[in-house]
């Protein structure tokens, strides 16, 4: 029996982190005020939002993102060579409000991926003293960027990301969903992001607010360009160059579907699921994926046996109480956070599928481009700590 209970004491440290990590977090994450102050002048802010075929979306939330009442707004819309609705939307769009501008791309240059090579060139176009990359689903409620300009400035900040809330999709998705949302905050160790002393830094594609005098300082998006961490990257770029770093919880005030079903996002981790488990080298996929199965799921193959039964209970109990906590937080379904052990599965799952692609192709295909594994690999600036 001793032995046994042995094989748990990993899983149950891992379990205590859990708690300490989702304490230190929401303790760090600072809510965005719900009031922003008046002001006689307001600094131009760039909204630049990257879309390729994003017609199912883009309308519905570019439109959100126009009802703000930013009073100094540009809308850069980049139409990264769509071929469905995109175009014609994005040019409805322009038409109909004078703060919009489109920038048409129809052709990607070598060595870039094409997100980047898209957000690369609204930020060239753009013209305000404050940059805002935002994804083309993302929906904003209209205060929200007064409040957050308001605050960085405040607080002299230079950088900016936000805790979106993940509308539901399905159960199953949201089972996942819960699982991603505890590992990024035990992972990412946001309570660091805003010291200066540490090379700790978070982003994301649905909200990453820039100072441009701050951002110029650094590479630039051309060192990112083959970068599928894309996000992550522009967090680490900016922390690193020597921004003042801020993360923020908008209360709901931010929002997207982060996948319509469990098979767009098994589709979606193709692209960089590999990279988010095992940075596209198969000995740290190989480790990483044992450890998130021995830590994540171990505890539930425990329940089969007596003598461990109620040990793997109690780590069990234990992330569903975590995500239960954060679902809470981020407004998100409260049943599915009470699922431990099945989220984990089915993103293993994904990855090996994306894993054994990207090893079948030589590379990654998508949207229509195909970007050899050793160039990305070349191209990795995102880093592990």
């Amino acid at each position: 029996m001793i032995p046994l209970l042995t094989l748990l004491g990993a899983p149950a440290v891992y379990a205590l982190w859990n708690v300490y990590a989702a304490l230190r977090a929401r303790g760090a994450m600072a809510r965005l005020p719900r009031d922003a102050p008046l002001r006689a002048e307001w600094p131009r802010l760039s909204l630049i939002v990257p879309a390729c075929n994003e017609g199912a979306a883009i309308e519905a939330a570019t439109k959100a993102k126009l009802a703000s009442d930013y009073p100094n707004l540009e809308v850069v819309l980049v139409d990264d060579r769509s071929t469905d609705t995109t175009t014609e939307i994005v040019a409805r769009l322009a038409a109909g409000d004078d703060r919009v501008r489109v920038v048409r791309i129809d052709e990607l240059p070598s060595g870039w991926l094409g997100k980047v090579h898209a957000l690369h060139r609204g930020a060239a176009g753009a013209t305000g003293e404050w940059l805002l990359f935002s994804d083309a689903d993302v929906h904003m409620e209209a205060t929200l960027l007064r409040r957050v300009i308001a605050t960085a400035e405040e607080r002299r900040l230079d950088f900016v990301s936000m805790m979106p809330r993940i509308w539901s999709s399905g159960f199953a998705l949201d089972v996942v969903m819960a699982f991603l949302v505890r590992g990024l905050v035990v992972a990412s160790r946001i309570w660091e992001v805003a010291d200066p002393r540490s090379r700790v830094a978070i982003g994301n594609g649905v909200f990453g607010l820039v100072r441009r005098s701050a951002f110029e300082k650094t590479p630039g998006l051309e060192w990112l360009k083959l970068e599928i961490l894309d996000d992550q990257g522009l967090g680490q770029m900016m922390k690193h160059s020597g921004a003042r770093c801020g993360v923020f919880d908008p209360q709901g005030d931010l929002a997207l579907h982060f996948y319509s079903s469990v098979g767009e996002m098994m589709r979606g981790l193709e692209k960089n699921g590999y990279v988010l488990v095992g940075q596209l080298r198969l000995h740290r996929l190989i480790f990483t994926a044992t450890a998130i199965a021995y830590l994540e799921v171990g505890p539930a193959v425990a329940l089969a046996c007596p003598s461990t039964r109620l040990a793997g209970a109690i780590i069990l109990a234990t992330f569903a109480a975590v995500q239960l906590g954060l679902a809470r937080s981020g407004h998100r379904p409260i049943l599915p956070a009470l699922v431990p052990a099945l989220g984990p599965v089915m993103l293993l799952v994904f990855v090996l599928r994306s894993a054994i692609l990207v090893h079948a192709r030589g590379g990654i295909s998508w949207r229509g481009t195909f970007y050899p594994l050793a160039s990305l690999r070349e191209g990795q600036r995102f880093e592990l700590f």
